[in-house]
């Protein structure tokens, strides 16, 4: 049975994304089924594994809201044992869609309960916000990991984002907990990005992956050419990095 993990900041520009899609990529690589759920309307994950919605075609907004069958969304992506649930620009309306619902907050769980037999790990791709949506990914997971940039207000917003994490576990899924803090965009020579290593330390103990993703061009440039790292350069440090954090997450679970 799949284990859920969301990749969660309500700060855009941290690295979610390319976090969601390139974890997945490497925990497929090891020899693990992965389904990546894209829950953000930007649908930049779905975009940047190379994999298209018409803007009214079939995406998780359908089977949130509507009942559809997940397994009639899934898409598969280029690299082997490696799923996604699409968005589209039709997720923007959901959050308010869900306001009205009944068990409003649990709507994604339902639908990932009905796949998880499927996948070792399904990996979910939150958008930047502390929203509905987000609130159902956290719900609907067990594991939270959470990008944090290195850059000068690399904390601000994780207090809320830990209140929000501990409101779901009173009243939502008391199974869930964090299961790392990941440092992105770090860039040893800059004085800066080692500060918010050390302070990121200090303030999570024992929480941060020993994987740190560097700033580097490849890593920015692949989603371009709906590739993962691990297809478009394989031998860069952004690559040793994903792959470093895909065996943590396996050891850690």
């Amino acid at each position: 049975m799949a284990r859920i993990i969301s990749i969660c900041n309500q700060k855009g520009g941290v690295g979610k994304t390319t976090t969601s899609t390139n974890l997945s990529a490497y925990l497929a690589a090891q020899g693990k089924y992965v389904l990546l759920v894209d829950l953000d309307s930007q649908a930049n994950a779905t975009v940047g594994l190379g994999v298209h919605i018409a803007e009214n075609g079939s995406n998780v907004y359908h089977s949130l809201i509507s009942d559809l069958n997940p397994s009639l969304v899934i898409k598969k992506t280029s690299l082997f044992g490696f799923d996604i649930l699409p968005a589209a620009q039709s997720l923007a309306g959901a959050t308010v869609e869900l306001v009205s619902m009944e068990s409003r907050e649990l709507r994604l769980k339902k639908v990932l309960d009905s796949l998880r037999n499927n996948y070792d790990y399904i990996i979910i791709d939150c958008p930047p916000s502390l929203g509905l949506l987000t609130v159902n990914a956290l719900a609907a997971s067990e594991r939270v990991v959470i990008p944090v940039q290195c850059e000068y207000y690399a904390l601000e917003g994780l207090g809320q984002l830990l209140k929000t994490i501990e409101l779901v576990r009173g009243g939502l899924n008391a199974d869930l907990q964090v299961l790392g803090v990941l440092l992105t965009m770090y860039d040893r020579r800059n004085q800066l990005s080692n500060q918010v290593l050390n302070e990121v330390s200090k303030n999570f103990p024992g929480r941060v992956f020993n994987a740190v993703i560097p700033r580097t061009v490849s890593l920015a440039e692949s989603p371009s050419f709906g590739k993962t790292i691990l297809q478009f350069d394989p031998d860069s440090k952004a690559a040793r990095a994903y792959r470093q954090l895909a065996e943590e997450v396996i050891r850690l679970n």
